[in-house]
């Protein structure tokens, strides 16, 4: 049988969902974000009192599969790009609406789309080989996982655009420093900080953190949040098919190999 591409595993109430393609560095694909939705959809069903977002093997997520779009013909491509992206904005905002506080333990790299992962959780503790980048103005795609639609309000519309149009790598320190992550530690004392945040949380009052959770994400917000991934999934499918973005995807993939 093969393994699970978005295992959950639960012990003492702590959910652990683990992304599980790391030959590829789980980078994102229909078949891992159908298992991940799935998992938010049974986690939503019976919630667990904290859950933890891992990444199996180097890095945490490198966003979607440059190469599995790459591979496909005009046509097939935007129909490919619709689902995906359409996909990962459901998991941003299954995360967002969790009963339950989300902690994203990012030990390696996180970049492009599945850096909305990071964006929606509460907690992040990035270890020192960790880091943020955008990559789109490299590889020719429209941002999208939260890019726009998230982080702007986070660090500001000004400091977001610059990150993004000069492709500029986010480390664990300056992730801190711009609130994007609340802990990085040194190797040595990544899993002490998350289990630090599971003592912490156990020992709150569950209702209490489910209500924090929700009135900082009302309706009205997460309208706002919804319609801004939809933007960034209805823009990231006007280039996808384009010669600048085929030449683009091309030079990713030459640097790559």
């Amino acid at each position: 049988m093969p393994e699970a591409l978005a295992p959950v595993d639960v012990a003492d109430g702590v959910a652990t969902l683990t992304l599980n393609r790391p030959a590829r560095h789980n980078a994102l694909v229909p078949e891992l974000m159908d298992a991940l939705n799935a998992a938010l959809d049974s986690l939503a069903a019976t919630p667990p009192a904290i859950l933890v977002l891992r990444g199996a093997g180097r890095s945490f997520s490198t966003g979607g599969d440059v190469a599995a779009f790459a591979s496909l013909p005009r046509g097939a491509r935007r129909a490919y790009a619709a689902g995906l992206v359409g996909a990962l904005n459901q998991a941003i905002l299954k995360l967002l609406v969790l009963p339950c506080p989300v902690i994203a333990a990012v030990h390696g790299p996180v970049t492009g789309g599945s850096c909305g992962l990071v964006f929606a959780s509460d907690l992040v503790a990035m270890g020192p080989r960790a880091f943020l980048q955008s990559y789109y103005v490299d590889v020719g795609f429209s941002p999208d996982g939260g890019w726009t639609a998230l982080l702007p309000e986070r660090i500001g519309p000004a400091r977001a655009g610059a990150i993004q149009m000069l492709n500029r790598r986010i480390g664990a320190g300056e992730a801190v420093a711009l609130g994007i992550a609340q802990a990085a530690p040194a190797e040595d004392e990544f899993e002490a900080v998350i289990a630090g945040w599971h003592a912490t949380l156990r020992d709150k009052v569950g209702p209490s953190l489910a209500a924090t959770r929700a009135l900082l994400m009302p309706p009205e917000r997460l309208r706002i949040v919804a319609d801004g991934l939809e933007r960034e999934r209805s823009r990231f499918l006007d280039l996808i098919e384009t010669d600048e973005t085929e030449a683009g995807m091309a030079r990713f993939l030459a640097r790559a190999a």
